[in-house]
């Protein structure tokens, strides 16, 4: 099955990239500003793009600043039963974070157009934790 990873470095300590990536301060700078989130395993944190678009990621696995995987419950149907994981690795006050969408069906335009986007959410990410401002989807050109 094919999988999409990226790796970002980003200039702050681990527990920042994580706090970004667990609740809604956070993941709504980062991702999108419009959604439901918790830090706990087994909630379903819902992300909202534009009126009718919402993917439902229920929160799998949780590992303090080192590690967060959500499985796709509801979303486009490329997405679901698909995974996003986050791996976070601390060296010398940056954090090397590995974003993983694994589990595709086929390499598909849609795969590769969440590909590029994906890249993007780690810029977002890493301007959020660096500069305190991210491009979430409300504020995309693109």
């Amino acid at each position: 099955m094919p999988n999409i990873e990226h790796l970002q470095i980003v200039k702050v300590p681990a527990s920042k990239v994580y706090e970004a990536l667990t609740t809604a301060e956070g993941l709504s700078e980062v991702w999108t500003n419009e959604l439901m989130v918790q830090d706990q395993i087994g909630f379903v944190n819902e992300f909202f793009f534009g009126s009718n678009d919402i993917t439902k990621m229920q929160v799998v696995e949780l590992e303090k600043n080192r590690k967060i995987v959500w499985k796709c419950i509801d979303s486009d149907p490329e997405w679901v039963d698909t995974f996003i994981s986050f791996e976070i690795e601390e060296k010398n006050n940056k954090s090397h974070v590995t974003l993983k969408h694994s589990d595709w069906r086929e390499v598909t335009s849609f795969f590769r157009f969440c590909n590029y986007n994906l890249a993007m959410f780690l810029y977002s990410l890493k301007s959020y934790c660096e500069d305190g401002v991210g491009l979430p989807y409300q504020k995309r050109k693109f």
